[in-house]
């Protein structure tokens, strides 16, 4: 398991220039923008425009803070984002547009290049105790907000808000999970070549 504190994330331009993101883990490590494997960030956006586009990627995103934001495609129909909605899953290379709400937002970016990896992210909460069962691959717990222990084989760790566990191989285990928080499940798995 690897623990990745918030306070040492990497942070650096959007890809478009149009703002600033905090890398929470990218994969394999040290990979750039144009030859991540996965990847997950923050980013606050301040104003409307345009979300930088990624070849052969697809993008899931969640608001974290703020009164939502609105993303429209070349299709026109918008879909409309805020704190309590679900996670919602769109090809980071089509052309995407958000508009605020009222005001800025932060948002938590997950993408996978989708000719070699997919990926899954749900928002969950815990009071007491729960458990994340897993079918291998990678599995990432971003701690959103309040603080959650995860107990895997005798080990436990402890993350605080915005931290995160990385956890490999986990085929057919679960990972106990304990304290007051809500976060975010996040699944990675090879596409079979």
């Amino acid at each position: 398991m690897r623990i990745l504190r918030s306070a040492d994330y990497r942070r650096m331009k959007w890809k478009n220039g149009g703002g600033e993101t905090v890398e929470i883990a990218v994969f394999p490590a040290h990979a750039t923008l144009d030859n991540f494997a996965w990847r997950i960030s923050m980013a606050t956006v301040a104003s409307d425009g345009s979300f930088s586009i990624f070849d052969d990627c697809d993008r899931t995103l969640s608001i974290l803070s703020g009164k939502g934001m609105t993303l429209a495609g070349a299709g026109g129909a918008g879909v409309h984002l805020t704190t309590a909605g679900a996670p919602y899953a769109f090809p980071a290379d089509a052309a995407t547009t958000a508009t605020l709400t009222d005001g800025r937002v932060t948002d938590l970016n997950v993408m996978s290049r989708r000719t070699i990896m997919s990926h899954s992210m749900t928002r969950m909460t815990v009071d007491g105790e729960a458990s994340v069962q897993t079918t291998g691959g990678t599995i990432a717990l971003f701690c959103h907000d309040g603080r959650l222990a995860a107990t895997r084989g005798g080990t436990v760790v402890s993350l605080a808000a915005q931290d995160c566990l990385i956890v490999d191989d986990m085929a057919g285990q679960s990972l106990n999970l304990s304290g007051k928080a809500s976060f975010f499940t996040i699944r990675f798995n090879e596409i079979p070549q």
